[in-house]
């Protein structure tokens, strides 16, 4: 596709956001001095198209917290949805069936229309294990009436506090991030595309950055590629990373991608792409966020 023919290529939608909305530091600084915590939420989400759930990686949120989110946040606003480290850190994989059913009973389904992608983050000292890793992608559910039937696996002292019924049957999407080099291998990325789970691209300096095309999405988190969580990004970084966000949302590849394996997925007629800034030490995040959209409108013509 020469580079006239891809600009006028049609594209997919575009989420780019922040890793949660909670954080002391960003009062007073990017929300205004005076705003209630009550409103963070809604005064972010006015912002951007998407924030990635971090509370859920820590502990099994109540349905009505989901439901609360939801009602605070715009009606074309998208949530990702952190997976509990129970599953992946403290079980790192391993008999998660009922974990993931008590997740999927936990009450993402009051998202409603706004439930987004899950993230599944491993922990660092996480090793490739093909066995390990193909025997939890199988357990994955991929629409809400299949993680319905599942979230009724759930374990009993969860009773009164589970909602198990998708308000309807929609896709339901899953990103892995990893951590650990081991995963830099062919097979990894095979094995995702058989299960139709993106390879979450991570921009850091601490463990492999893959560009790789494993899904009908695609899902980043930039976490600061020069200090972990801190670093912001420069306007030319931030130009790169728009080339690349609006190659990927038109279906393609960008000429920099970094990736295991040479050849890429399938082309698609446009993809959708989710992007989620997580640098938020030096409360980054959301300025590197909105100078990200900027530019990727700018391109797409939005």
């Amino acid at each position: 596709m020469n580079k006239k023919s891809a600009d006028a290529a049609p594209a997919g939608k575009v989420r780019i956001g922040i890793s949660g909305w909670r954080y002391i530091p960003w009062r007073g600084v990017f929300y205004p001095e005076k705003l209630s915590q009550k409103k963070e939420l809604a005064y972010a989400s006015s912002i951007f198209r998407s924030i990635e759930i971090n509370g859920t990686f820590y502990s099994l949120q109540r349905p009505e917290y989901f439901e609360a989110w939801a009602a605070e946040t715009p009606d074309d606003f998208v949530f990702s949805v952190k997976a509990p480290r129970f599953i992946t850190h403290i079980r790192r994989l391993r008999d998660a069936k009922t974990p993931l059913a008590n997740f999927l009973a936990s009450g993402i389904f009051r998202l409603g229309p706004k439930l987004g992608p899950i993230l599944w983050q491993l922990p660092p000292n996480f090793k490739y294990d093909p066995a390990r890793l193909e025997e939890f992608l199988k357990l994955l559910p991929h629409d809400t009436e299949s993680a319905a039937a599942l979230s009724k696996k759930h374990d009993k002292w969860m009773k009164g506090r589970a909602a198990m019924k998708p308000d309807a049957i929609r896709p339901l999407r899953h990103a892995i991030e990893i951590r650990h080099a081991t995963f830099a291998t062919p097979e990894f990325i095979e094995m995702l595309r058989s299960y139709n789970v993106a390879v979450v691209c991570a921009d850091t300096v601490e463990w492999p950055r893959m560009m790789d095309v494993t899904s009908d999405f695609m899902y980043c988190r930039l976490h600061g590629s020069e200090i972990l969580y801190a670093s912001g990004y420069t306007s030319e970084a931030l130009d790169q990373w728009a080339g690349r966000v609006c190659a990927w949302a038109r279906g393609g590849e960008p000429d920099d991608a970094e990736r295991v394996v040479k050849s890429c997925g399938a082309k698609l007629p446009a993809r959708d792409i989710f992007v989620y800034f997580d640098n938020d030490v030096k409360v980054r995040a959301p300025f590197d966020a909105k100078s990200l959209t900027e530019r990727v409108d700018k391109v797409l013509g939005r």
